[in-house]
């Protein structure tokens, strides 16, 4: 069994999920969202007939604190934490990653995304690439992808592909769009890690934002494209003002989602879950730092 879970990230249904399994009894999450949504988390498990403290496995695709906020609950409640091997000492000793989020966030930071804890190492597991955790019979697959984060990691299990950032957000059948934070956004790795999804050739993907959807190539290749193509907007416009180029950016990205036929609600979830000004944040960094490895 899998069921999506609506996180109801601010107020705002179909921003941010995770998924529930059930493998033969054995309840696990991919993905667990920012502590900020725990309370709703716990609720829709309960709706399902479990409990969030039966949790015993969470497969996280990546740290940010959308996507694993809340991970330290589910340790300190006896889950192991499966993660990439280079985040495993940000779970660990998260003070690295709490103060280039308040950097971010400021004084949004607690509202955003809520208590923030280090985890027992003994509970964090990395992962590496290809390599399979076996749960009651049932095999689920680590393919490291980088891009959105040189820590990301897609989870297969059957013919499902559980993408978390890396094929962007998908919201109410609008266009794949990507999410390009820094710190390290790596465009060259990102291309090489949607052919990796590619060449699992899945029936269905999961996205963290938002939903289960059938596989298309054609929209892959569509995100690749649009990727390329914020590249250059950002950097045709960097020298800007950043408050201005933010703005700009904004009408940009709207008018490339009304242009496929994206409506107003729809347009606003995607900003939710992906907000505009994160990147370009993240796009001038990468043109600023020029060396991908480093960016």
């Amino acid at each position: 069994m899998i069921k999506t879970i609506d996180l109801n990230f601010q107020g705002i249904k179909s921003t941010v999920a995770c998924f529930l399994l059930k493998i033969n009894k054995e309840l696990a999450l991919i993905e667990c969202g920012p502590e900020s949504c725990l309370k709703n988390l716990k609720s829709e498990i309960k709706k399902n007939g479990e409990s969030a403290e039966n949790i015993k496995h969470v497969f996280l695709t990546h740290i940010h604190l959308d996507h694993a906020g809340a991970a330290w609950w589910f340790a300190k409640n006896g889950a192991n934490i499966y993660v990439h091997p280079f985040g495993k000492s940000h779970l660990i000793n998260p003070e690295k990653l709490i103060s280039s989020a308040k950097i971010i966030y400021g004084k949004s930071m607690n509202k955003l995304w809520g208590n923030i804890e280090g985890i027992d190492e003994n509970k964090v597991i990395p992962v590496n690439h290809k390599e399979k955790i076996e749960i009651n019979h049932v095999e689920i697959k680590a393919l490291h992808t980088p891009g959105h984060a040189k820590h990301h990691i897609s989870w297969v299990i059957g013919d499902s592909v559980f993408t978390g950032d890396v094929a962007g957000a998908k919201i109410n059948n609008g266009p794949l769009v990507p999410a390009c934070p820094p710190p390290d956004i790596n465009v060259e790795e990102w291309e090489k890690s949607l052919e990796i999804i590619k060449k699992e050739n899945p029936k269905f993907l999961y996205f963290t934002h938002f939903g289960k959807f059938s596989y298309k190539e054609n929209e892959i290749i569509n995100l690749q494209n649009t990727l390329k193509e914020w590249l250059i907007w950002v950097k045709k416009n960097k020298d800007q003002n950043e408050t201005v180029l933010i703005e700009k950016f904004k009408v940009y990205i709207k008018k490339s989602l009304k242009s496929k036929l994206v409506d107003d609600q729809t347009i606003e979830q995607y900003c939710i879950a992906n907000p505009p000004y994160m990147s370009i944040l993240g796009l001038k960094r990468v043109l600023i730092k020029k060396n991908y490895d480093k960016a």
